[in-house]
Order: structure tokens, then sequence, then C-alpha cells
């Protein structure tokens, strides 16, 4: 399949695709891909979909459940392998969003456990999600090993790494060139993540948003 959208019809698209339960299970949905790629849009915008189709939805980023800066940069603040291994705390993000919103779990579950900017960790009040409710998370390595078996949807946005280091400069001003010795830590560590994992393959459905005003459905 393949197939290019509208960005509405994309979206469209896969929400069409999340699976219809009884009611009371809640569908977990992973929007993945690398840096730049356009997950937090695209999750944002199912999101709303969503919500405009009267659905009950949870936003989540995995961005809130970094590590502190004495965890995420203890290899070296250019370390490719402190990338992977340290930027999230994936025992939170369990504790907080996956373990609340599995098959028969509690739905009580908090948004964050990190604010990146003053790096505080954070221990919100826990909310209670009604029953049914659509979690939507955005976040790179979503398909590891220790996350993949928890998404009854995933997405993988497909962009190539000189497109997502020219967004990320014209976001971040960070080197618009993959390649740059400053960009080494983030482009080296996905590309593990890709031979490692397989996202590419691992996803329900595929697509590649190179061209965000454009999206093709390569896959779903």
């Amino acid at each position: 399949m393949s197939a290019s959208f509208r960005p509405a019809d994309a979206v469209d698209f896969v929400a069409s695709r999340i699976p219809a339960f009884d009611g009371q299970r809640c569908p977990r949905i992973a929007i993945d891909g690398p840096d730049g790629a356009g997950k937090t849009h695209f999750a944002d915008a199912l999101a709303d979909h969503l919500r405009g189709q009267q659905r009950s939805v949870v936003r989540v980023s995995l961005d809130d459940f970094h590590n502190t800066r004495q965890v995420r940069y203890r290899l070296g603040r250019h370390s490719p392998d402190g990338f992977w291994s340290d930027s999230y705390n994936y025992q939170r993000f369990h504790t907080d969003v996956l373990i609340p919103f599995r098959p028969g779990g509690s739905r009580r579950y908090r948004t964050a456990c990190h604010d990146v900017a003053t790096d505080a960790i954070l221990n919100p009040e826990p909310q209670l999600a009604a029953p049914g409710t659509v979690l939507v998370v955005d976040g790179i390595f979503l398909h590891r090993n220790e996350l993949s078996a928890n998404w009854d949807l995933s997405l993988f946005l497909d962009v190539p790494f000189t497109e997502t280091a020219r967004r990320m400069a014209l976001r971040d001003r960070s080197h618009p060139d993959p390649d740059h010795p400053t960009m080494r830590r983030y482009v080296e560590a996905q590309r593990r993540y890709f031979q490692e994992c397989r996202p590419q393959q691992q996803a329900t459905i595929l697509i590649a948003n190179h061209d965000y005003r454009c999206p093709v459905v390569l896959r779903g």
C-alpha cells in the first residue's frame, strides 16, 4: 500500500484504525519517529480529531519523562550511548502511564515526571481517565523492547535525517547537517535504534512525512 493524503486525511486514516474495544479497555496509541519528524503535531491533531468524535483522550509525551541531567549526561553530553540508554525514565513512564492504561489497569495516570527546563522531578496528583479513553503518546524510541508490546496501534513517521536536522535547526538552533559532530549524539543513537529495534517494520502504520503537507501512507 502507498497512498498520498492531505494531513487531515492522514489523521482520519489513523483514527479509523484504532481498535474498537468494549468501552472499558483503553486503546494505547504510539506516535514514533526521529527527532523533528512531526510526531507532536500529528499526535495533537489525532487527539483533536478523536475528541471531535466525542471520544475521551489522554495525551502524553515521552519528553515529559526525561531523566534528570545528572543521569542523561553521565556518559558525557555528546555520547550517543548516553542518549540511547539514559534519556528517559522508562520506569516512571511504565508506572505513571503504561500500567494504569493496560487492560484491567486503574486508569489513574500522571502525564509527567520531570520538567526538562528546570530539571525538577515531578509527582503531580494522579488523574482518573474515563473507561475507554484513548491514550495517545508521542516520542522517540517507542518501539524499544521494553515498550513495543504495550501499544494497540503504533505509527512511525519516516523522515530522512537530512530533513529532520533541517527542521531541528529551525526549532532548536542546532546544526542543520546531520553528520556534523554536534549532531552525533542524536543521530547515531537513532541509527542504533533503527538497527536494533526496526521500528519502521514494527509499527502498525508507516507514513513517509518528509513533506508534512503531503504525508504518504506506505503501510497500514
